[in-house]
């Protein structure tokens, strides 16, 4: 048969083929099936703007639903009547931190999301009603240390509309208020008819606090550089959710972006010589999150995910063609680990250090010669070498006053060894955790099933009933699950598209991990003050997308309201 004939009858198969796809792809479109592992999104976008027709709508009555608050508070009582919030609200700080330019600077801040919409110069508020005109805050204790299981716990009154003009906010520590103004200003509504801001349903009593001390979001700025104002956003959106931790996985396989004044040479490994965090940018995010009460937990992920390390230390890899897990054999290797640790130290204060420790592939060690003859002299196999720096990574973090935390790898592949300290990260197994917490571990959850904000066929109501305790019965193994964290791993996100991914799922998981269970049961009760917090990103300058999407980060498939999304 001759090679002419032989390629005609290819393009023919291929066509066939091709056509045959094509029409299972429209099928699956048509029918919002699955086809091949390709789910369609809704048939439902019009050709054109002269197909779509208006339809109208009924306003909608988003007064009508118990509260917006979100997260949900522990307890609260409300009542029937309405207070107007004068735009020259005054803060008072009470208390044993009676001043505090952390109070002072939030309190502003909400105010400029409170008022957006009112300008004081031309507007008179009546005089035959009683205006909130005081935020009285009381701060029991002076102590502005931010750590995990810093008591974010606060109480909020605000009184009927015929009573007193001040609001009231008590908290043991100036997070806790924090916690409880962004609350406040979760109630404030600005009414376009009589154009003041307005408290509905008056008088309220708040008791609230979170149920988990660690809520955490991932962000991931090695496979896409994010910038420090993108970052600063990341926070900003943090604090409106009352999420606690901001979990920076700096550098990776991809790049090292940070800036090791011990070892300069390992940002050569960044992308760009533009796209880079310096020790001093560092320093100044981690400022920027304690103001708003988020700590700051750095990673080093070590052995594996480090081939950007050896760009500008070359001996840091088994060999050039062989580039991770690092060279276990070498001491340079640990001396530049604690060299970068030694340098972290000095600007992450948080009590948590990770230390990765996850997908650790040992072939390269197996394979490079000068490993291997180091293997055979100290009997170690590849699997022992593996625990084996892992433990030191964990000895040097834990000399440096840290509590080290891994991936669950460790934990699965040699856990009897790890320091009893350890914080064992939950991601690839959704049983694990009780197995994690009966060997006496505390453990995070981050199931990435539902917790991984990089998988965007997961829907919100996934986020939001995946439950940290499940099959946990006693009350000490529930005490070890600190909390969880949702992850925004950046292989398909940037600065272009992070805020879309993230929001409007990351806060189904942040009301999971701050209300009571009894309380965040219900996606139907949920829907309506999801939709509103979406709405509330918006107004504050956040690119959330519309709850009800099926894949995350897309638009809104019609016009219509932010409420009804």
């Amino acid at each position: 048969m001759s090679s002419n004939r032989l390629r005609s009858m290819a393009v023919n198969s291929m066509g066939t083929i091709g056509r045959t796809l094509m029409i299972f792809l429209l099928l699956a479109m048509m029918f919002e099936g699955e086809v091949c592992g390709y789910r369609s999104k809704q048939w439902r976008r019009s050709f054109s703007k002269t197909d779509m027709k208006y339809k109208p709508r009924k306003p909608l009555q988003i007064e009508a639903n118990e509260t917006w608050v979100w997260p949900m508070p522990a307890e609260w009582t409300s009542g029937e009547g309405t207070l107007i919030v004068d735009p020259k609200l005054e803060l008072v700080v009470q208390g044993s931190l009676s001043e505090s330019d952390v109070m002072e600077e939030a309190f502003e801040r909400y105010c400029g999301h409170i008022f957006v919409h009112q300008t004081i110069m031309n507007l008179r508020l009546p005089s035959d009603v009683p205006i909130l005109q005081r935020l009285v805050i009381n701060v029991i204790s002076d102590s502005q240390t931010l750590q995990l299981g810093t008591d974010e716990s606060y109480t909020l009154t605000i009184p009927a509309s015929d009573k007193a003009s001040d609001v009231y906010l008590e908290a043991s520590n100036i997070y806790g208020a924090l916690r409880g103004l962004e609350t406040f200003s979760q109630l404030c509504r600005f009414n376009f008819e009589t154009k003041f801001v307005q408290i509905p349903r008056t008088p309220w009593s708040i008791r609230d606090k979170p149920r988990f001390q660690f809520r955490g979001l991932l962000i991931d700025t090695s496979r896409h550089y994010l910038p420090l104002e993108t970052i600063k956003k990341v926070i900003d959106s943090m604090a409106y959710a009352k999420l606690n931790v901001l979990h920076w996985h700096i550098v990776d396989t991809q790049s090292f972006p940070l800036e090791i004044p011990s070892y300069p040479g390992l940002w050569e490994g960044s992308y760009t010589k533009t796209e880079r965090y310096t020790m001093e940018d560092a320093a100044n995010i981690v400022e920027y999150a304690r103001r708003r009460g988020i700590n700051v937990m750095p990673e080093l992920d070590t052995p594996g995910h480090a081939a950007s390390w050896g760009v500008g230390y070359t001996q840091l890899w088994p060999t050039p063609d062989c580039q991770q897990p690092l060279d276990v054999s070498s001491k340079f290797t640990f001396e530049v680990i604690g060299g970068i640790l030694a340098d972290f130290r000095k600007v992450f204060p948080f009590d948590l250090m990770h230390l990765g420790g996850d997908e650790v592939d040992t072939t390269c060690w197996n394979e490079t010669e000068h490993i291997h003859h180091w293997l055979k002299e100290k009997d170690l196999t590849p699997h022992d070498a593996y625990a084996t720096f892992v433990l030191e990574v964990q000895k040097t973090a834990r000399k440096l006053g840290w509590a080290p935390v891994n991936w669950e790898e460790p934990f699965t592949e040699f856990g009897d060894l790890l320091s009893p300290d350890t914080v064992v990260h939950e991601w690839y197994s959704s049983n694990l955790v009780p197995e994690i917490v009966n060997k006496g571990y505390r453990c995070i959850v981050s199931n990435q099933d539902v917790w991984y904000l990089d998988h965007l066929d997961v829907e919100w109501e996934l986020f939001y009933l995946n439950e940290p305790l499940t099959d946990l019965n006693s009350r000490e193994q529930q005490e070890l699950v600190i909390g969880g964290e949702v992850c925004m791993w950046g292989e398909t996100a940037d600065p272009g598209d992070i805020e879309a991914t993230i929001w409007p799922r990351a806060a189904a998981a942040a009301e999971r991990l701050w209300s009571p269970k009894y309380l965040a049961n219900s996606t139907d009760r949920a829907l309506p003050r999801l939709q509103r917090f979406r709405c509330l990103l918006h107004e504050r300058g956040v690119g959330a997308a519309p709850v009800k999407n099926y894949y995350a980060r897309e638009g809104p498939e019609e016009p219509g309201s932010c409420y009804d999304q």
